[in-house]
């Protein structure tokens, strides 16, 4: 035990119970809005089933290491990505990737507790029975621009965030996954099965299953490669975070494993709930399936409600999106409340007060962003666009690329490999040599260049 509590200041740090506890909050985390609406939109623009392959190569090799990476390290280290980084060094450049991965869940979970509300009040609507209501044209455009309604929802969604978050590690934040995790897949597979046995659904089942190399791209790759990144929770601070709640005898790789045979699962899952219903609906357009929240709050209304149980599928599909939504909220809340309480050593009530704060901040300014606030555009987008875009395809990439450094520079794959085999036998130690060492660096620039790019009009995506 003394291992385990290196310095006075561990002492009152959370941990998880055992392997299954641990599992299931980062499949809680990684399972989120972006499996359910961004994977299946993805999926249907770049090719189908060539995509999906292409995702499942990406997800068992870059994925892989960059888990087990951060997870290491949050484990060798016990501390959340800030104090990881100073563990191997006090210079100012060490404490900025530590920082961009803290700094990242911060900024990411009050636009994603706006979606959060957003879900929370189609679920109110569908258990009203008003199925036909907000399947209109105009309906989520009216609702959103409405900026106290908007508001409403997102503190809803954030209050139940923060409840969870007080429980602690083991009372709040596994207790919940281990609750959710399984209610999730249950919804999840009950809604395929219905969305599959729609007349005319076969043709997008093959279509998002059956790998076709005419629908081949290099966009493919390029969007497999960030929806990955997203989806797996990489370069967020959380894997470091999890990672130092884990015992030392805790098998990382097994683990990561099975994170990444449940996330791709649902993923695949989220592809057979939407894409062949919406082929079913528009006749076998892969077109209608629109870009994010337009394809969960516009398009899915409408094929709800051209179904025989739109109400009950409404139902059933929202409160697993509510369930996906809040799983990766409570991920990110958890990392910043880590963060905090690591770097200004504060009780936990304390640091879900300065989280309340920054949340109620940027949320609003978010959840406004189509109303109120629609007049202040930042490079031409609103704040929940900006938000999402400084994140995901700036910010990420460059702490994921930090990490990298740290292991290659500092830290050493030597010293990697001799903190995971500590507690299991390295199965896929030569993988993770070649790739941490030369593809995650090259891949991870490639991705941060094709999204600037594509933002600035350069190349579309």
């Amino acid at each position: 035990m003394k291992k385990e509590n290196n310095s006075a200041h561990n002492h009152n740090r959370g941990s998880f119970s055992g392997r299954i506890g641990y599992v299931l909050a980062v499949a809680g985390s990684a399972v989120g809005l972006g499996n359910i609406w961004r994977f299946p939109y993805l999926a249907a623009k770049y090719g189908g089933g060539i995509f999906l392959l292409i995702y499942i190569l990406l997800t068992a090799s870059f994925g892989y290491v960059l888990i087990m990476s951060e997870t290491a390290l949050g484990r060798m280290t016990r501390k959340s990505p800030v104090g990881a980084f100073e563990h191997f060094g006090k210079t100012k450049s060490f404490k900025i990737g530590g920082w961009l991965n803290a700094v990242i869940p911060m900024l990411i979970v009050p636009y994603y507790s706006t979606i959060g509300g957003w879900v929370i009040k189609y679920l109110v609507e569908y258990f009203k029975g008003n199925v036909q209501a907000v399947a209109e044209d105009g309906y989520f455009g009216n609702f959103i621009s409405d900026s106290w309604q908007a508001e409403l929802w997102f503190l809803v969604f954030a209050a139940l965030v923060f409840i969870i978050i007080l429980g602690g590690v083991q009372n709040g934040v596994e207790r919940m996954s281990k609750i959710m995790m399984p209610v999730l897949v249950v919804l999840a597979v009950v809604v395929t099965i219905y969305s599959v046995t729609r007349p005319g659904a076969v043709e997008g089942v093959k279509y998002f299953l059956i790998p076709n190399v005419k629908n081949f791209s290099w966009m493919t790759v390029v969007a497999a490669m960030g929806q990955m990144f997203y989806s797996l929770s990489i370069a967020m601070g959380i894997l470091y975070t999890y990672g130092s709640y884990v015992r030392k005898d805790m098998d990382i790789e097994r683990s990561t494993t099975q994170v990444e045979v449940f996330d791709t699962g649902i993923a695949i899952l989220a592809g057979l709930m939407i894409i062949p219903a919406v082929f079913s609906f528009s006749g076998g357009n892969p077109e209608t399936l629109q870009a994010g929240p337009s394809l969960m709050f516009i398009t899915l209304p409408k094929v709800f409600a051209s179904m025989g149980f739109g109400t009950a599928t409404g139902i059933v599909f929202f409160i697993l999106v509510l369930l996906a939504a809040l799983t990766s909220a409570v991920s990110l809340m958890e990392t910043s409340v880590s963060t905090f309480m690591d770097e200004l050593h504060w009780s936990r009530k304390k640091c879900c007060g300065l989280m309340v704060v920054i949340m109620i901040v940027l949320g609003t300014a978010s959840s406004m962003g189509y109303g109120l606030l629609d007049f202040i555009r930042i490079f031409g987008m609103n704040f929940l666009d900006f938000f999402d875009f400084m994140t995901n395809s700036v910010m990420m990439p460059l702490a994921a690329l930090a990490t990298c450094i740290l292991i290659l520079r500092v830290v050493g794959i030597d010293g990697m490999v001799k903190e995971i085999e500590q507690s299991s036998p390295f199965r896929r130690k030569k993988l993770y040599r070649v790739f941490i060492k030369y593809f995650a660096p090259i891949c991870l620039i490639i991705i941060l260049l094709s999204s600037i790019a594509n933002v600035l009009g350069i190349i579309s995506m």
